[in-house]
């Protein structure tokens, strides 16, 4: 290649980024690529994310994965001990344990996920528009969600599961009634710090519609933490759906969830003779929680500015 060729390929190369720069997509890109390089560089944030990806596909892929129903009852086969036919045992009923943890992991996992993007749709619908409006409205929601915040979680399972009786749906709904307060309370106190940039008060200025400023071009900028809250949420109401279930108080039991599986380990016996009934299902659930949680502060460590080193 002749030396005219070589400078016009890197007067090419420069015009390339020259032109990247003007238009702010190299900053975006060096940005983009920082972030997912710390999120690499954060062992525990990878190694929980592998973690949750693997407990999420078996249970996803479950039908792949084993030929046992999680219902099926065999009284020939009940309390059978871990082998290369039952992987992790069989239950009082003869139902294959392992099979109930992966089917269990599906409903578990949704009660999870779902409360905790209930919780996140309402508190930031509300927390934002709160945080910008202020005033008698941001007083009288602020309120409110105190009110929401204070109610006893158990009395309110209680109340509701006596009304309207044991269903995943019921223990959503008081999930999210329970636990869409914090959420308000993050979306709130974002919107309270940027409402107050000048790019703000220029939109103001231009009379544009509060909803629009509010949600279009303030809630993009405080959408971090909020996502954030809603991995860590997760893995809250996925624990708290297995204690409610352990307790008999949340879904049915013939239904196979995480709780409902550990149900069976209530006496001394079972604890000490039968641990296959409740120590897989006990590891399945905190190495999913725990990795929910180490991906929680891996994605708070590479988006919160005030942790940029």
């Amino acid at each position: 290649m002749s030396a005219k060729a070589k400078q016009a390929r890197l007067d090419r190369k420069f015009d390339k980024i020259r032109r990247l720069e003007e238009s702010g997509e190299l900053k975006k890109r060096k940005q983009g690529n920082r972030a997912l390089r710390k999120m690499l560089n954060n062992r525990l944030a990878v190694i929980g994310g592998a973690i949750f990806l693997l407990i999420l596909l078996c249970c996803i892929f479950a039908p792949l994965i084993t030929s046992y129903s999680p219902t099926t009852v065999d009284m020939k086969n009940i309390l059978r001990t871990p082998s290369t036919e039952h992987l992790f045992g069989t239950d009082k009923l003869g139902r294959d344990v392992f099979s109930r943890v992966l089917y269990g992991g599906r409903m578990s996992i949704s009660i999870g996920f779902g409360s905790a993007l209930g919780c996140a749709a309402i508190g930031v619908l509300l927390g934002c528009y709160s945080g910008y409006r202020g005033g008698r409205f941001d007083q009288l929601m602020v309120r409110i969600s105190e009110i929401f915040m204070s109610i006893p979680q158990l009395i309110l399972v209680l109340m509701l599961v006596s009304i309207l009786g044991q269903s995943a749906r019921n223990i959503v709904i008081i999930f999210i009634i329970c636990g869409w307060g914090s959420c308000f309370r993050m979306a709130r106190s974002q919107v309270l710090s940027i409402r107050e940039e000048e790019y703000v008060q220029s939109l103001k200025v231009f009379g544009l519609n509060p909803f629009v400023i509010c949600y279009k071009h303030i809630l993009p900028n405080a959408l971090s933490p909020i996502v954030v809250n809603v991995t860590l949420s997760t893995a809250m109401f996925i624990l708290e759906e297995a204690a409610l279930s352990f307790l008999g108080l949340g879904v049915p039991l013939e239904m196979p969830t995480w709780g409902n599986i550990l149900n069976a380990a209530q006496d001394m016996y079972t604890l000490e003779n039968n641990w296959w009934l409740w120590l897989p299902t006990g590891i399945v659930v905190s190495l999913f929680v725990m990795s929910i949680n180490f991906l929680g502060d891996g994605i708070r460590d590479t988006t919160d500015p005030t942790q940029q080193g």
